[in-house]
């Protein structure tokens, strides 16, 4: 079902005229006519409040306005999607490359210029893109916030509320020099990027975002850590074993890898005698700056608690002999 017809149809039957829809939603009637007309693209439900607005004003079930609303621009979008993607406007990337850290932005132009929106342009485009959608989707309620905007941007209120709307669901292929204008141009202070790891550094104005600096960085990062070997659990379980590992101490073991074998606690307490010991370190390591325990009773209390276990298997046997015979 059509999102306009449904929002027509319910405007006859209660006798509402657009300039009602407008003022319910706060924004322009402009805007609600263009919605209307299908002149504009529907917005992106879970970016904003004005499906819930005008559902209240037209008496309609809570969320079935955004329902038909995300479905018709998935089909619309669906569509769009054959066409094949189209570069920057000339502003817009201008306006980019002006907020650029001046000691580099001759040589990113350079690299903007040798392939029409290539790999790197499209990266910094997106990345400001998504900090500044970020901010003004959250500011989306703040009538203070908003006011701000529309003051550096010379434009009312509502009008401001409707730029803000349409800004929420533009992407990196469909950015238009309005929307530089109105929130990259007032947001963004400045922007560097290190070419070797592709970090971004991004500074907003400070007078409208109290937090003023975002920072952007691809990170290498370990494996998700696999379960804890059990001979690694009964070494840490027994505390006169361990002889009180530290935390590093610990977190060494654990990082020990050893390809589908399974070692014991003895491993594991010679292991950490070894790490413990300054004569397999050069002088001045971390290692050396490890206490050494004292092994050999280390040691001894291991040997007694392997006897106690044997004696005890030892006694389970007897019994068990003991009740066979019997019966």
């Amino acid at each position: 079902m059509d999102v306009c017809l449904v929002m027509k149809q319910r405007l006859d039957e209660l006798g509402l005229e657009q300039r009602d829809l407008a003022a319910a939603a706060e924004v322009t009637e402009s805007y609600i006519s263009q919605l209307l007309t299908g002149k504009k693209l529907l917005p992106e439900p879970s970016r904003t409040d004005i499906y819930d607005k005008i559902g209240k004003l037209l008496k309609l079930p809570s969320g079935k306005l955004a329902k038909l609303a995300d479905h018709q621009r998935k089909e619309i979008l669906k569509r769009n999607l054959e066409d094949p993607p189209k570069p920057l406007f000339k502003e817009v990337r201008e306006l980019i490359l002006r907020k650029c850290r001046p000691e580099k932005r001759e040589q990113i132009r350079a690299i903007f210029e040798k392939q029409p929106f290539g790999e790197l342009e499209r990266l910094v485009t997106q990345k400001l893109l998504d900090v500044v959608k970020k901010i003004a989707k959250d500011e989306l309620q703040s009538e203070t916030w908003l006011q701000s905007v529309a003051r550096l941007n010379g434009k009312s209120y509502e009008a401001t509320r409707v730029s803000v709307l349409e800004f929420l669901d533009t992407d990196v292929f469909n950015v238009s020099v309005e929307n530089c204008a109105s929130f990259l141009e007032p947001l963004i202070e400045s922007w560097d990027i290190d070419l070797a790891t592709f970090g971004m550094e991004i500074v907003l104005n400070r007078r409208l975002i109290p937090g003023y600096a975002k920072k952007f960085e691809f990170v290498e990062k370990e494996a998700a850590r696999p379960e804890q070997e059990p001979g690694l659990k009964e070494f840490l379980r027994h505390i006169p074993v361990n002889g009180g590992a530290t935390q590093e101490e610990i977190e060494f073991l654990r990082k020990l890898r050893f390809n589908g074998k399974h070692p014991t606690a003895l491993y594991y307490y010679r292991e950490l005698q070894n790490l413990r010991d300054p004569l397999h370190f050069r002088e001045g390591s971390a290692a050396a700056m490890h206490k050494r325990r004292n092994a050999d009773d280390v040691e001894k209390q291991m040997q007694l608690d392997s006897r106690k276990r044997a004696a005890q298997r030892w006694a389970k046997n007897k019994i068990a002999r003991h009740k066979k015979t019997k019966s």
